[in-house]
């Protein structure tokens, strides 16, 4: 699939926003987050801005954004329309977090359940992404269950480095925020691994022989291609990223968003002060770097059945 950029910054920044939301939504329900007014503007402030960010990147990508609004009324059979409806109910209790925390005399009462709500429509929000691409059958490396594992588990390991270096730029102590952070990191890459190597091993079911009907006769290739030029379907369907690319892009990938912030995590909770500042910064903007290779690659490396139309047999 042809990797549109409004696309990939869209699932990684709303990615990374609802990952810190719902981390920040728990840590305040559990109490574990201070009440100063300062830090939670900032906060949730940062969190509901990569969310609001992401979502509008999103209509650049429709032939017409003005109709986006359209997409909600499709919630019964759409998962686009459901991750519509769940994004903007996720600003409710969003909001009325950041009430709590800015004004705890008038909302003292509903911190808590603001909190655990704001967590869990963050969550909500991420499954229903997911599951637009893994809904599409014709595309077999979205259509497995490894698409939904590392949608959920890249969100919680990019909103927890981000959540490390937000506690340690305000002075609070971030240790153990670190240290689950590199938990998450790792989990997050074992499962991005066991994703590119599922895409590896295995093809969709669909062949030359299935889609036109005449495996009975015996192999079947493909004579002379339909069009004497790429067209729209080879464009945004049939786009092909080399080997070698792939897995050059997917070192980098690894490096930035898995193993660098986490040496920089891990180094971080030995210092403290402005060093500690710059490293989790750092680890922040690098799992941010290699999220957009990573998710570049999710497009570029996905086949639609599609192309077997045109001769390409790897679909």
């Amino acid at each position: 699939m042809h990797p549109a950029f409004s696309v990939i910054f869209f699932t990684v920044s709303s990615g990374l926003g609802y990952g810190l939301l719902a981390l920040i939504g728990v840590h305040r329900a559990l109490g574990l987050l201070p009440p100063g007014r300062v830090f939670g503007l900032t906060v949730i402030g940062l969190a509901l801005a990569l969310v609001t960010a992401g979502l509008l990147s999103s209509t650049v990508h429709l032939g017409h954004p003005e109709r986006a609004w359209r997409a909600f009324s499709q919630w019964r059979t759409s998962w686009l329309s459901r991750e519509g409806i769940a994004a903007v109910v996720t600003y409710i209790p969003a909001c009325a977090l950041a009430a709590a925390w800015m004004w705890p005399d008038q909302f003292s009462g509903i911190g808590s359940v603001a909190g655990w709500t704001s967590a869990v429509m963050a969550i909500v929000t991420v499954f229903c992404t997911a599951m637009i691409y893994r809904s599409l059958a014709t595309i077999h490396e979205w259509a497995n269950g490894w698409t939904l594992i590392n949608y959920l588990s890249l969100a919680l390991a990019g909103g927890a480095v981000w959540m490390t270096a937000l506690m340690t730029a305000f002075g609070i102590r971030f240790n153990t925020m670190a240290l689950a952070s590199v938990a998450a990191l790792i989990l997050a890459w074992i499962c991005k691994r066991a994703y590119w190597r599922f895409i590896d091993t295995t093809r969709h079911t669909s062949t030359l022989e299935t889609a036109t009907g005449l495996g009975t006769f015996g192999k079947v290739r493909v004579f002379e291609p339909p069009h004497t030029e790429d067209n729209y379907l080879l464009k945004e369907m049939g786009y092909q990223v080399g080997r070698r690319h792939a897995v050059k892009l997917r070192h980098y990938a690894q490096s930035l968003a898995f193993a660098l912030p986490g040496i920089l995590l891990l180094t971080a909770t030995a210092l403290d002060g402005t060093p500690a500042v710059w490293l989790t910064g750092a680890a922040s903007l690098s799992i941010t770097a290699g999220l957009l290779i990573e998710r570049w690659l999710v497009f570029a490396q996905a086949r639609h059945v599609v192309s077997l139309y045109y001769g390409r047999t790897g679909a």
